[in-house]
């Protein structure tokens, strides 16, 4: 009995020696594990089935991706529910960022919005200069418009277009929300042969792995770009964010190497890339 209780001391020791361990190793396993928010282009369209893989071996980072629209992705920003967001709603950013919740806002790159419809156009819109005026088509036609409806990027856009045709769709027969993401949306629209707004990204691949029986209709018009940025959740809200995954993966996109990547992503496939690189520009030069 004397021996034990002379032993025990060591007991002690081994004990809280292993908890400190196990403590260590699991906050360690926690700070390699990064949640990246989203929106949904950007995994719809196999950007990031390219890019994650990458970033993960060269970092020993582990991502949660979670693919949004842009407005519940800075939710979860401001709830501190994400670590980092990589989005295109540029004025919701713009507030995001004034009312503290993100740092170091940095260009990624863009692609554009287009307006797609079916190949038999009944709102007779095909090669419209301008959204404004293929949306006052539509309206007039009474001819089936699908929105997400997510409080997306994409929606933001297509809210911004409908304000500048002078239309109010809401309540409109014509005019329906789905609540879903853009790939799932443009599914919707093929099934029930309607028209919207898409990015070009997710159009042209999900096209290609099931032809979806719509056509482009409107393109190129500077209204219709689609910038993307990769935001830091703001640490000093959040102490508990991983703010050096969140660093370090912010820095990757605007790497040397993935803008290259960026540049040729899609091009094999396509004839032309499905995003261009951006990091290093001027917001000027893009219309910001």
């Amino acid at each position: 009995m004397t021996r034990i209780f002379r032993m025990l001391p060591l007991f002690v020791a081994l004990f809280l020696f292993s908890a400190v361990a196990s403590v260590s190793t699991s906050w360690a396993a926690e700070q390699k594990n990064l949640i990246l928010a989203t929106t949904t282009s950007t995994q719809d369209s196999g950007l990031l089935d390219v890019l994650i893989p990458i970033f993960e071996k060269q970092t020993g980072y582990f991502v949660k991706t979670i693919s949004v629209g842009s407005g519940q992705a800075m939710k979860m920003g401001e709830k501190g529910e994400a670590d980092v967001l990589l989005v295109h709603s540029p004025d919701a950013e713009k507030k995001f960022m004034a009312d503290g919740f993100g740092v170091n806002r940095k260009l990624v790159m863009h692609n554009d919005f287009i307006v797609l419809g079916p190949a038999n156009d009944t709102a007779k819109i095909r090669g419209t200069k301008t959204a404004a005026d293929a949306l006052k088509a539509i309206a007039k036609a009474n001819a089936l418009w699908l929105s997400r409806g997510d409080n997306s990027g994409t929606h933001a856009k297509e809210k911004g277009l409908f304000k500048a045709a002078g239309i109010n769709p809401e309540g409109q027969k014509w005019f329906q929300q789905t609540g879903l993401g853009m790939g799932e949306t443009l599914n919707v629209a093929a099934e029930k042969k309607g028209y919207l707004l898409a990015d070009r990204g997710t159009y042209l691949a999900l096209n290609k792995k099931a032809h979806l029986g719509l056509e482009i209709m409107v393109q190129g018009e500077p209204k219709l770009l689609n910038i993307y940025h990769v935001i830091e959740v703001n640490p000093a809200k959040w102490p508990k964010v991983n703010n050096a995954g969140a660093k370090a993966f912010a820095d990757f996109m605007v790497s040397k190497k993935t803008q290259e990547i960026i540049s040729t992503f899609g091009k094999k496939e396509f004839g032309s890339p499905l995003f261009f690189p951006d990091a290093g520009k001027k917001p000027e030069s893009l219309g910001l």
